[in-house]
């Protein structure tokens, strides 16, 4: 396998978005663990972590520890010197697109290049209420989206920034340092909208990230190949990648002793259809047919967390496809 096609495994760390440092009381201990994990996985060889970018738990608020991003990101950056660092994906509706550029070229600078700019819409109601955020209608939310990734891309770029959009307005904005990568960090865009959401993924993204099925990523693809002929964009310049759950253990027995461990409470085979949950055999048989669909990119979660049972054994998964 070429660089060129090279498959890429990354890794969620826990930071308790999905109350999985619950079983820890202590929130100094949590943050322990948290780092513990980010380290580790630098250690096996995965090419990248990643964090949520949310304030409350899910699927609801439980007053349990949820470590913010761009703090987090920052300083697992000074723990880890190989790792590629990002966000599946940015909310953008908690961060002007300015103060965004600022942020990103700071971390890419204090991480030696290492930042990959995960950006969404935003969809969590929830938050924007919790913390005071509008919370406006679909179609305003991906308008947004395409002004900001924008406005970033600009500022990563050009000595001042002056933009006047629909929704956000810069007057020679400065953005010093600029990001160590060129031309730019790579830009991932997520979310599930398929008509808006993919267009933008179309125009600016260099990775877009979907999740749910089989079908689900033939039809994703499908759609942004037309949205890439509609906006005159070369389908083949997007790298395709998948962020489900993972469960493994090294038996059957195990697996089925342990049931579904969905958060959202799906059977065990709506859980699996979505996830990569099976024994080394069966995770690699999906992966490769994942691969097998254009696929370049793998970023679960592990859904055992504050355990490393999976976390050790995808690693070895990964190991298969280098």
């Amino acid at each position: 396998m070429t660089a060129a096609n090279k498959v890429i495994f990354g890794v969620f760390m826990p930071q308790g978005w999905k109350m999985e440092l619950r079983s820890i009381p202590d929130d100094q201990a949590k943050w322990a663990k948290a780092v513990e994990i980010a380290v580790r996985a630098e250690q096996l060889g995965y090419d990248s972590i990643w964090v949520y970018d949310h304030f409350h738990n899910v699927p609801k608020p439980a007053h349990e520890a949820v470590f913010e991003c761009w703090t987090t990101i920052a300083a697992i950056s000074q723990r880890t010197s190989r790792i590629r660092l990002g966000q599946m994906v940015g909310c953008n509706l908690y961060r002007e697109p300015a103060l965004l550029a600022k942020i990103t070229s700071t971390i890419d600078v204090i991480s030696g290049g290492r930042l990959d700019w995960g950006i969404g819409a935003g969809w969590y109601e929830n938050e924007c209420r919790g913390y005071g955020y509008e919370f406006p209608a679909p179609k305003d939310r991906i308008g947004m989206l395409r002004e900001s990734v924008e406005i970033v891309k600009s500022m990563w770029s050009e000595k001042e920034t002056t933009y006047n959009g629909k929704y956000y307005k810069l007057d020679r904005g400065n953005c010093d340092p600029k990001p160590v990568q060129k031309p730019h960090p790579p830009i991932w865009i997520g979310g599930g909208g398929e008509q808006l959401t993919l267009r933008v993924v179309a125009r600016h993204a260099d990775y877009a990230n979907f999740g749910g099925t089989v079908e689900d990523f033939k039809r994703k693809k499908n759609i942004l190949a037309e949205h890439c002929v509609a906006v005159g964009r070369d389908f083949d310049e997007i790298k395709l990648t998948w962020s489900p759950e993972v469960f493994m253990r090294e038996t059957q027995k195990e697996l089925d002793a342990a049931g579904s461990q969905s958060l959202w409470g799906h059977p065990l085979e709506q859980w699996k259809a979505t996830s990569l949950v099976g024994t080394p055999e069966q995770v690699s048989e999906k992966v490769a047919e994942y691969v097998g669909l254009g696929c370049v990119g793998f970023v679960p979660w592990c859904a055992d967390y504050p355990d490393t049972t999976t976390l050790d054994l995808f690693a070895a998964v990964a190991k298969q496809f280098r």
